[in-house]
């Protein structure tokens, strides 16, 4: 599939997403009615804690699922619907139109394989380029990841090479491939915070010098606001808000992603203790009818887990909460005192 120029709609468009996994040997519900856009050239944020189904989203996105998944609902890429895509449609819908950098780099290469054919065998395979082509644009690409002396590079293998050298060689790989898209899956959990930083910054430079698309994936609300345009939280496998970076993080409208912000470590004021959310998180097939978050909320009334909560226009955002509005000023006046105590 050739590259698809630009379109005046959304170069990703996910509309209603559900999809079930077979859990305990029965259909289970993993991501509920998840709905997002991303524009050419946009960077947008998937937040949320361990199990909300971020990582499910990415791979139903990539088409990347388990055997027996059941997927419904819309996923289309430049106008494509990615769900209806034959074998022939799907390999070039994942060779030239998105690419995906995994968390966990090397149980995404193979131990006995050399780092030269990671990287060129997409090129020579897919594309027609020839081998020796193929490397010098692996040696070009490793350059501009931050990886110097290419050519040695090429003939190691993954063990020879550190955490963040190889995961620089997972950007590397995806750039190769001139994706429009790139589903950034945590990127950076198994490096160190210096690494982390270093890594990111050579991602996101990249990224918008080739003016590419992201969806990244991350626990972290600073670094998504830091590198993303538009940021969305994930709850028990839904989105319960929307809105752009700077926005979410000054002024929240959901009462999940209040509690998120405020658990996180201040380097401008000392605290005894760190806040912390209430009871667990839930899974999408643990959540009931109405609001999934609605036992760790302060907020909470019997009408929220009676009620179906939908995704709905809120302020400049995108919010899933029945009280939204009123919640919304509570957390602007709490925020106001607190700032005016500061």
């Amino acid at each position: 599939m050739s590259a698809a120029p630009a379109a005046a709609g959304p170069l990703l468009d996910v509309s209603g997403l559900h999809v079930e996994l077979v859990i305990d040997g029965r259909p289970q519900p993993v991501i509920h009615d998840v709905s997002l856009q991303i524009r050419a050239g946009e960077a947008v944020g998937l937040v949320g804690e361990s199990g909300s189904g971020k990582s499910m989203t990415a791979r139903a996105i990539a088409r990347l699922l388990p055997a027996g998944a059941v997927v419904s609902g819309g996923i289309s890429f430049a106008g494509r619907p990615v769900l209806d895509m034959g074998a022939r449609d799907l390999r070039g819908y994942r060779t030239d139109g998105i690419a995906m950098i995994f968390q966990d780099p090397r149980a995404h290469t193979n131990p006995v394989r050399r780092i030269g054919d990671f990287l060129t065998e997409a090129l020579r395979t897919s594309k027609g380029v020839r081998e020796d082509e193929a490397k010098r644009r692996a040696v070009a690409t490793l350059a501009e990841v931050g990886i110097e002396d290419g050519q040695r590079r090429l003939r190691q293998f993954p063990h020879e090479l550190s955490g963040g050298l190889l995961q620089r060689v997972m950007i590397a790989a995806a750039l190769l491939a001139e994706p429009q898209l790139l589903l950034a899956d945590e990127p950076t959990t198994a490096l160190d915070v210096t690494t982390q930083s270093e890594v990111m910054a050579i991602l996101d430079e990249l990224r918008r010098e080739r003016g590419l698309a992201m969806l990244f994936i991350t626990h972290d609300l600073e670094l998504a606001a830091a590198v993303c345009d538009r940021t969305c939280v994930m709850y028990a496998g839904s989105i319960v808000e929307q809105q752009s970076s700077a926005g979410l993080n000054a002024d929240p409208l959901h009462p999940y992603t209040a509690a998120l912000l405020a658990a996180r470590p201040r380097m401008d004021a000392a605290t005894d203790r760190l806040a912390a959310i209430a009871g667990r998180p839930r899974s999408a097939f643990e959540a009931p009818e109405g609001c999934a978050f609605a036992d760790r909320c302060p907020y909470h009334e019997p009408e929220c887990t009676a009620e179906h909560q939908v995704l709905r226009p809120l302020g400049g955002g995108l919010v899933r909460c029945r009280r939204a509005e009123e919640i919304h000023a509570d957390l602007r006046a709490l925020s106001e005192k607190a700032g005016a105590r500061g």
